[in-house]
């Protein structure tokens, strides 16, 4: 089983870079998409019937254009138990469109896949301060993973973080120590998700393993020079890191500011 996970940063606009091409190539059993910044009934017109018939799909949109949303693929043939895109009816992450979630069945046991698009933290155009509404959007997810546990669910979070864990994640670490993204606040989160019994699935397999970032800003050519961060992870309960068989960050793959990210099971 394979599942992608990409922050496209506007799906309409690398629908004109071979986007469609990279999608069938892979075929991926669950492709998950974040900031598609489009309203459902846009991509329904422009896409859907024509080049990816044989996938079903849940959508999280925002009230705005251009701004936020998820997506989730999936192959029409998975053992598909439930699907959902409500976040529990929290009003202030819900209207955001930052969480889609479909649950399968996996050998025989209940998987919950979480794809979710984080706050960035960054004060929003309008003066509204981000950091406090970040920190309590992975309050809401830290509580919820243990809840789907109590619930004998296995798990698999996939997204843009939008922190970089700690600073073999990051190419400046020195210069960034008062930076969103990279505040001690904001990665004592990570840290509180991942003691909480759950793995980063990219540290496991690759504990040392430096330079692999996933976005990086489109300015000073900084791609092409690797001056990046890793925001981008896999995250599961430590019951199922057994079935990982491995991870991939596909930084060959330019069409967004972030690569896609890989995640193949047993």
């Amino acid at each position: 089983m394979k599942i992608i996970s990409w922050n496209v940063n506007w799906i309409r606009a690398i629908l004109k870079k071979w986007f469609i091409d990279f999608f069938n190539q892979e075929q991926a059993n669950f492709f998950c998409i974040q900031e598609p910044k489009a309203f459902e009934p846009q991509f329904l017109k422009e896409i859907w019937e024509s080049w990816i018939p044989w996938y079903n799909y849940i959508w999280h949109s925002w009230k705005r254009a251009w701004y936020a949303g998820t997506t989730i693929f999936y192959k029409e043939n998975l053992p598909i138990i439930d699907k959902n895109n409500t976040f529990w009816e929290i009003e202030h992450f819900h209207t955001d469109g930052r969480i889609t979630e479909v649950e399968f069945e996996y050998k025989w046991e209940k998987v919950v896949l979480l794809n979710g698009y984080y706050p960035n933290g960054w004060t929003r155009a309008d003066g509204t301060e981000m950091l406090t509404y970040k920190l309590d959007f992975y309050n809401n997810i830290i509580e919820y993973t243990r809840q789907l546990k109590k619930e004998w669910k296995h798990f698999i979070l996939t997204w843009d973080f939008n922190i970089c864990h700690t600073e073999i994640d990051i190419a400046r670490p020195k210069e960034n120590q008062k930076s969103i993204g990279f505040l001690p606040v904001e990665r004592k989160k990570i840290w509180e998700l991942i003691e909480d019994r759950n793995i980063d699935v990219w540290r496991y397999l690759n504990p040392d393993k430096k330079d692999t970032y996933s976005w990086w800003s489109y300015r000073w050519w900084a791609r092409t020079r690797n001056v990046g961060w890793r925001l981008d992870y896999f995250i599961v309960n430590k019951e199922f890191i057994w079935n990982i068989k491995n991870m991939e960050y596909m930084t060959d793959i330019l069409w967004s500011d972030h690569c896609p990210i890989k995640l193949e099971l047993k």
